[in-house]
């Protein structure tokens, strides 16, 4: 029979650590997210309701205050983890900053993440977005989910691409979990961090993300994240979405760039304290006019998916929003992209399809930013079927808008590929393989081997017979 070598190749053993990689998962990233709505209510006062309308009750003095006090634990909590990880031997020194990244760990060390220091950098990350940093709160469960799966191959000693199968599949099964995407979460794990999608990777990928998702139910909510009604396809929308595409292409790439120069710049040594804290307190400063710009952006898309937000603030945060995540990633901060990228779209497609409504009216404002929002996360990504997928499974109202959607998703995805521009993650590595090195041939080694990882996961047919 067709593909059953595949399946019944994958030992009962192998298949045991995909459903602790899943539980693990699961569990890590409903503490994770219960940690942050406990943060968040203590640091912003308020005791229920959404995240943006308690930073709106508090004072100015307030939201300069909680940043300042997040810019604080960022710094002295990064130098912390650090000193941890140098005493325990778990990061080199030229490597330091970057020893929790889970796709260095995916692309240039074999899949191994320190347990702890990897365990204590999500939990580092989550208390800084609920204290406000501008930066997705997606990074913390995926590292868990990383951890938890290295671990568990050191101690199974699989062969070292069934540990980076797992180590993905955990990374995308703690993001299936937070949010409640279990086909984009398996996705996310096969198209973004491994480059590839093959029926003997797709299995265990699925099966990771699902007990994951499942097993989070035992704390997070089964209702989409974002909460829409239901959009009809319109002819107005199709042909802005061929207009939009290309645009929305070269919006990612700016957007890539952007993000790779602040990783670069990243400072060291006394400045890694004293950086995060600059930098948070102004961001304080700036949310005294725009309490939008705290947090991962998750209210901002979803008044921008609804169309609640008036063109001026649009425009205005589509210019800010970008940059201060930036900072905060500059800064030395860490934590996830996934989010502030969705948000720096649905922004995109907010604000064009206003203008397009006044030349061609009858599509609601809020479609035109779920798929500006499908089409610059797919590019930035360089995964238009996860992005697809995750925008599907985020709104769960969004199918009918399937033919614009994959319009201009195709259009931004392709046009960024053509022009080099690699994903928002393997930017990243690249820009902090090449600084950590001391040289551009560092960068480029790390962009090739992570574009490499792909084509090596592509060749696998059949696992190793132990497993």
């Amino acid at each position: 029979m067709p593909g059953q070598g595949i399946v019944a190749s994958y030992r009962p053993r192998f298949w045991m650590l995909v459903a602790l990689v899943g539980v693990g998962a699961g569990l890590g990233g409903a503490a994770l997210i219960e940690l942050l709505r406990a943060i968040q209510h203590l640091a912003w006062s308020y005791r229920a309701g959404d995240f943006l309308d308690g930073v709106k009750r508090t004072s100015s003095g307030h939201r300069v205050l909680v940043l300042a006090i997040g810019g604080l634990v960022a710094g002295v909590g990064g130098a912390l983890i650090t000193w941890m990880l140098r005493r325990s031997g778990s990061g080199a020194a030229p490597g330091e900053r970057r020893v929790g990244e889970v796709t260095e760990a995916i692309w240039l060390r074999g899949g191994r993440l320190p347990l702890l220091g990897s365990l204590a950098r999500a939990v580092h990350s989550i208390v800084i977005v609920a204290l406000g940093a501008s930066l997705g709160r997606e990074a913390a469960p995926q590292q868990t989910g990383a951890a938890v799966a290295s671990a568990l191959s050191d101690w199974a000693r699989v062969p070292e691409w069934q540990r980076r199968l797992l180590v993905a599949c955990g990374a995308g099964a703690g993001m299936a979990a937070v949010y409640n995407v279990p086909l984009g979460g398996a996705l996310f794990a096969l198209e973004v961090l491994l480059g590839t999608l093959t029926l003997p990777l797709v299995l265990p990928a699925l099966a990771t993300s699902l007990i994951a998702t499942a097993t989070a139910w035992i704390a997070l909510p089964t209702a989409p994240t974002y909460a829409i009604p239901t959009y009809h396809v319109h002819a107005a929308q199709i042909v802005w979405a061929a207009v939009l595409g290309p645009i929305a292409g070269l919006a990612a790439i700016a957007w890539i760039r952007l993000i790779a120069r602040a990783h670069a710049l990243r400072p060291g040594g006394w400045l890694r304290v004293a950086a995060p804290i600059a930098v948070f307190t102004a961001l304080g400063a700036i949310a005294i006019a725009y309490p939008q710009l705290l947090g991962n952006g998750k209210p901002v898309v979803q008044l921008a998916l609804v169309g609640r937000l008036s063109v001026a603030l649009l425009a205005v945060l589509l210019v800010l929003k970008p940059l201060v995540t930036a900072a905060c990633l500059g800064s030395g901060a860490p934590g996830g992209l996934f989010t502030p990228t969705l948000a720096y779209g649905v922004l995109l497609g907010g604000l064009m399809g206003d203008a397009w409504t006044q030349i061609w009216p009858g599509a609601p404002l809020g479609s035109y930013a779920i798929i500006g929002g499908a089409a610059v996360l797919g590019a930035s990504m360089q995964g238009p079927l996860a992005a697809v997928v995750l925008m599907l499974e985020l709104t769960r109202h969004a199918d009918a808008l399937m033919v614009p959607i994959l319009l201009a998703v195709v259009e931004a995805t392709v046009l960024a590929r053509v022009l080099g521009a690699p994903s928002i993650y393997s930017a990243r590595i690249s820009a902090g393989a090449g600084a950590g090195a001391g040289g551009d041939g560092a960068g480029d080694h790390a962009q090739a081997a992570a574009e490499g990882a792909g084509r090596e996961f592509a060749g696998v047919v059949e696992p190793d017979a132990r497993w």
